[in-house]
């Protein structure tokens, strides 16, 4: 016999075991207390009961819609309640992860997340889509925008965890993070109570993962960008693919490091990786990353090219004092980072948005003080701004005031400002942090109450009129003297004069989109999540996150294009002739090689190549982007020596000729030529940019007789 009812009703019943729980002394005295639980719930007679998942709902990751009496009959169902923005549903993912490792559908377990959306962004199937692929979660997913099961049920929190038996009956409830080793016990017990009454199903669900269904994109979930003091060189965190890329601003690759599986390791730029990084901060050949999924703060050193761990112990920390240095210091979900000045020493601390905990953290780079004179020693790091309490609290003494999951900053060290901007992201608001006194003070959104983490929209305006939806990024623009504000669920970049406190959206339309405009106001982001000023302040980087692309916003001209950034493996010397300061990529595997004819050719005759490919219809060369040709003679290399052996591409509109000379004395009587081609270009809109190459193998006879003077080869491809 069932009877409907809400997670009070179970509660209530549950509190005798979690106090009973709390004395016991060993493992098998805990298994005993929910064993003998189980025993007595079970035998109430009345099954307290999830009501059944509507019809119409959506599903992620699954090949059709789930019912619990259909397809969850027989099996012990673990319901996550979560919202994708929020931090706290964040950490409980690896606990998810690993009991489904120990746990499979077919010994009896599922996980089940039922996406209850805070903010009206997240109600989006298309978004929740993205925070699936962004958080690799591999169980089913079902889209609870109007939440009637959150209602139902009086859920309360995020997150919530609802364990069902195999008749869908409620056993127990888990609210908010830090439940792991109860979540494990409370499952296990389940699994091995009804599979002794014999009513645990060991049949598969239907698992349909959504990200099999995607083409691999060159960028994944790209967070957070940043630039070098000359504005030549771009930091971005390449969220999704685990990795940091170092481009030049014309979008070349000069370093991949990490990536593309999740990890923690240190050592060279092939061998470390990270775990879904996001912030990055850079000074001369030094790079600092916020890698957040490993709770970690790790330095890469361009010069040596190591990868190094300067903060965290590698999982998630609870301490929100700090003091400690190095990798004794524990810390949560670092966010964002930002190098400022905390004493005499220029760019001496590393400010972090650590929103596991809703606080700003210092980490000192070298000696410094804190406000009121206090001198900290390099290597600490510690807690600056915030209680912990998630709070949008603004109070003249740091320590008290409250943060809510701060996800983006940027220090102005100049006076009058001499402060921190703060994207805060669940109170909707950008606050200040001043680098005198540590007061944190508001600037535009949200609302006064310190309480109410509700306060959005998508309002132009002046202080707390202005609204915000979730902003991610902040960047300060010294030149002009303006803030820059990615409002990341309102898919817009908006703009803020501090002084007067005015908002005002420059570029974005409000709809999650991937069109260029070129126009700011026709222009389409989608969960824009970082910001970079560049080119003395006269360009904007906007890490588009769910569009898997860096955008390029010229603050002059006011037009948006894609920076065409292009993944290899590695930069490689072709050939021992190249100049030193000239490095090009190798090309992609999958490139074609277009076997040529074999040519006699004799000493001193000249090659004439005569280059001719052309584009797909609709595209067009990439302005200032690396297209080039380059020639080789691998196993023959005296066949080049001394020669013009690369050159740039930039007009297809003619057949490009590449001359060679046959050297006087052969050293073997055959060699093989190639002719790499390597081509950036995007459509003429600027919708979609990519890479493309082609490698010519041309086989040469080496003829003792004197041929023609020169002798013409046609090099022909279409893209």
């Amino acid at each position: 016999m069932a009877a409907g009812c809400s997670l009070s009703s179970l509660l209530s019943v549950q509190t005798q075991l979690d106090h009973s729980l709390q004395d016991a002394v060993s493992t098998e005295q805990e298994e005993k207390l929910v064993y003998e639980y189980l025993k007595k719930l079970d035998g109430r007679g009345q099954d307290l009961t999830v009501p059944e998942f509507e019809d119409g709902l959506e599903w992620l990751n699954t090949k059709s819609p789930l019912s619990l009496s259909k397809h969850l009959s027989g099996k012990v169902v673990v319901l996550d309640f979560f919202t994708y923005c929020c931090i706290n549903c964040m950490h409980l993912l690896p606990d998810l992860h690993e009991l489904e490792h120990e746990h499979s559908d077919k010994d009896g377990l599922v996980v089940v997340g039922v996406h209850s959306a805070k903010f009206p962004n997240e109600k989006v199937l298309e978004n929740i889509k993205s925070a699936v692929l962004r958080y690799n979660i591999t169980h089913p997913v079902v889209n609870d925008a109007d939440a009637k099961l959150w209602q139902e049920l009086e859920v309360s929190c995020w997150p919530t965890l609802v364990i069902l038996g195999p008749r869908g009956n409620m056993l127990f409830s888990l609210v908010g993070e830090g439940n792991k080793e109860k979540l494990f016990l409370f499952t296990a017990a389940a699994l091995k109570f009804y599979t002794g009454k014999g009513e645990v199903k060991n049949n598969s669900i239907g698992i349909k993962l959504y990200r099999d269904s995607l083409p691999p994109s060159i960028l994944s979930f790209p967070s957070k960008v940043t630039t070098d003091s000359s504005g030549n060189r771009l930091v971005i965190a390449d969220t999704g693919h685990h990795r940091i890329l170092l481009v030049r601003k014309n979008g070349q690759l000069l370093h991949s490091i990490g990536g593309p599986k999740s990890g923690w390791k240190d050592g060279s730029f092939a061998e470390s990786a990270f775990h879904s990084p996001q912030g990055v901060a850079m000074k001369n050949d030094t790079i600092y990353v916020a890698d957040t999924e490993n709770h970690l703060i790790r330095k890469i050193d361009l010069l040596e090219e190591k990868v190094s761990t300067i903060a965290g112990i590698g999982s998630q920390g609870t301490d929100k004092e700090g003091g400690a240095t190095g990798l004794k210091q524990q810390i949560s979900s670092p966010w964002d980072l930002a190098l400022g000045t905390a004493g005499s020493n220029e760019d001496n601390v590393l400010w972090i948005a650590m929103a596991g905990t809703h606080q700003i953290w210092a980490l000192f780079l070298e000696d410094g003080s804190l406000p009121k004179g206090c001198v900290v020693k390099k290597g600490t790091c510690i807690r600056f701004a915030g209680s912990g309490n998630e709070e949008n609290r603004n109070n003249s003494y740091p320590h008290k005031a409250g943060f809510a999951q701060p996800s983006g900053l940027s220090v102005a060290q100049e006076e009058p400002w001499s402060c921190v901007f703060i994207a805060d992201a669940e109170s909707s608001t950008v606050r200040t942090m001043s680098l005198k006194e540590g007061a944190v003070k508001h600037l535009v959104g949200g609302e006064r109450d310190p309480l109410n983490l509700f306060a959005f929209g998508d309002v132009d305006g002046a202080g707390i009129n202005a609204k915000l939806q979730h902003p991610l990024g902040v960047a300060w623009n010294k030149q002009k003297g303006l803030l820059y504000v990615a409002d990341s669920y309102n898919h817009k970049i908006k703009v803020v004069e501090p002084k007067t406190k005015q908002c005002a959206t420059i570029a974005g339309t409000g709809e999650a989109s991937n069109a260029l405009g070129p126009a700011f106001t026709r222009a389409a982001f989608n969960e824009p999540g970082g910001l970079a000023v560049g080119e003395n302040g006269r360009v904007l980087y906007v890490a588009d996150s769910n569009n898997h692309h860096i955008k390029v916003l010229d603050l002059e001209t006011q037009t948006v294009s894609v920076l065409p950034v292009t993944i290899e493996d590695a930069f490689v010397e072709l050939d021992s002739s190249f100049p030193a300061q000239r490095k090009l990529p190798k090309l992609p595997k999958s490139s074609p090689q277009v076997p040529m004819s074999p040519l006699t050719v004799s000493s001193g005759q000249i090659l004439q190549l005569e280059l001719a490919v052309t584009l797909p219809g609709g595209t067009q060369l990439t302005e200032g982007a690396p297209s080039y040709w380059a020639l080789a003679a691998e196993g023959s290399e005296w066949f080049l020596q001394g020669q013009c052996v690369y050159g740039d591409i930039v007009d297809l509109s003619r057949p490009l000729v590449i001359s060679v000379t046959v050297p006087a004395s052969a050293q073997t009587p055959d060699a093989v030529l190639s002719v790499d081609v390597c081509l950036y270009f995007c459509s003429k809109d600027d919708s979609a940019c990519m890479m493309k190459a082609v490698s010519f193998m041309q086989p040469m006879q080496i003829a003792k007789t004197n041929q023609v003077s020169t002798a013409k080869v046609l090099l022909k491809h279409h893209f």
